[in-house]
């Protein structure tokens, strides 16, 4: 079971004063983004829309523009085309520091000789907003994160956690219409991040805040987001709820992104009525085209009598609830997830079922499901 965090421990305890209660809208449309001397642009006709309240997790391989998109947004670069609009006013021309949007990056950036109560007030001053109200925001933000007893530290006194907590708190504090965050939770280490994405996740519904959150975990996205955005080389691939992405992925690259292992994607011919992938035969789908890949998640497989083809075990991965099975099948591999520690041995044979229903088709040669 897990340890019941700080977050969870006050979520019902801690009232959110009304003035922390944070909501916009964005609005993208056709936001393009080309940097001298690439072959390609960063972002390339990204349309995006955030509702009041929500979440919208980018996620997507290094390079593909999720970080140039936040950029945008938050007035740190110029488009070379495009609309952005927060909360329905249009932001060109509109400097960052009037935006109304608060930025968590992914490297703190608290001031070592500065102690918590005087980073988290850092941006009120600079606004010079009066003593006493810095003073009742910062322990408003303090309560609500659970650090009111390290306002008094200095950074280097505190966990990566409890970092992490006071640049929310910095954050929380200028009253922002937007989150963004830059993969803000990369630099801890596995079990930190597990636990703090949950807690993230809490605060932004209880604060009803607007965040646009950037991540290349697949984990951080489905926690967080009611939305996900999956990005590929400046383009959206596809925008849709978590389930969504997973169960009904309109691209092979976003079914291969998502999973964990992720999706089996097999290069497939038609044959008729069946489609082959190497000594694998199945009903093929409706249409004409000749290239077709093949997807299944590795849950999906199933082994025992009956199956569509054999294969012999190549590797298994025992991860307590559950273990990975790795399969050659003719020279095409496939990954399992089955239930608990595996009796396969490395080098068995098995037989490899594939239900229908459990199958995914894409164009082999665009990409586009089926």
């Amino acid at each position: 079971m897990r340890a019941e965090s700080p977050i969870d421990r006050h979520a019902e305890t801690v009232a959110i004063p009304e003035e922390l209660i944070l909501a916009a809208s964005v609005r993208v449309e056709g936001l393009r983004r080309h940097f001298t001397g690439s072959p390609r642009p960063a972002v390339d006709d990204v349309d995006l829309e955030v509702d009041r309240g929500q979440t919208l997790c980018l996620v997507g391989p290094s390079g593909c523009g999720k970080s140039t998109t936040l950029r945008l947004v938050a007035g740190l670069d110029e488009p070379d085309g495009g609309t952005i609009r927060i909360d329905d006013r249009p932001m060109s021309g509109v400097p960052p520091q009037e935006r109304d949007v608060a930025m968590v990056f992914q490297g703190f950036a608290l001031y070592p000789h500065m102690v918590v109560k005087d980073i988290m007030a850092f941006p009120l001053k600079m606004r010079k907003v009066p003593l006493a109200q810095r003073e009742k925001a910062v322990r408003d933000a303090a309560a609500l994160l659970n650090i009111s007893s390290l306002l008094d530290r200095l950074p280097a006194q505190l966990s990566g956690g409890e970092q992490q907590r006071v640049a929310m708190g910095r954050a929380i504090v200028r009253q922002p219409k937007v989150f963004l965050f830059d993969e803000p939770l990369s630099n801890l280490d596995a079990a930190l991040r597990a636990e703090l994405r949950v807690e993230l996740a809490k605060l932004l519904r209880r604060l009803e805040a607007t965040a646009i959150y950037v991540t290349h975990d697949q984990a951080e996205a489905m926690t967080l987001g009611h939305r996900i955005g999956v990005m590929r080389e400046g383009k959206l691939e596809q925008v849709a709820s978590p389930r969504e992405i997973y169960e009904r992925p309109t691209t092979s690259f976003v079914a291969g992104f998502f999973g964990s292992p992720p999706m089996n994607l097999l290069d497939a011919e038609r044959d008729g009525d069946v489609a082959r992938a190497g000594a694998i035969a199945v009903k093929a789908p409706s249409g004409n085209q000749k290239k077709l890949t093949l997807g299944i998640r590795p849950e999906r497989l199933r082994f025992g009598d009956g199956g569509d083809a054999r294969g012999t075990v190549v590797s298994v991965e025992p991860h307590g609830a559950e273990s990975h099975v790795e399969v050659d099948i003719d020279g095409a591999i496939v990954r399992a997830r089955v239930a608990g520690f595996s009796s396969f041995e490395p080098g068995s044979e098995v037989s490899v079922g594939l239900d229908d229903d459990a199958l995914h088709w894409f164009d082999g040669e665009t990409g586009l499901a089926l």
